[in-house]
């Protein structure tokens, strides 16, 4: 799976439950490079060493895509908190 198709499912799976999309935009807006304004394309975007650290962490690889289900548990976890 690439970070593509993830992100696909994750909208999928945010167009289907307006609680899971809220608490996906939570965790996104969490994860975002703080400065992200000054670089292109001027996106929100996480810096990559961030993800890649926090993939390391959970999954001992940084490389690694993590499922779905992974993103969605985390997700509702971090919101409510």
């Amino acid at each position: 799976m690439s970070w593509a198709q993830l992100s696909f499912r994750l909208l999928w799976r945010a167009i289907q439950s307006p609680s899971l999309a809220r608490a996906l935009l939570v965790v996104a807006w969490r994860f975002r490079d703080r400065r992200w304004w000054r670089k292109l394309p001027f996106l929100p975007l996480p810096a990559r060493e961030y993800v890649r650290w926090r993939m390391y962490t959970a999954y001992g690889d940084a490389d690694v895509i993590p499922p779905a289900e992974d993103v969605v548990r985390y997700a509702r976890w971090a919101a409510a908190r």
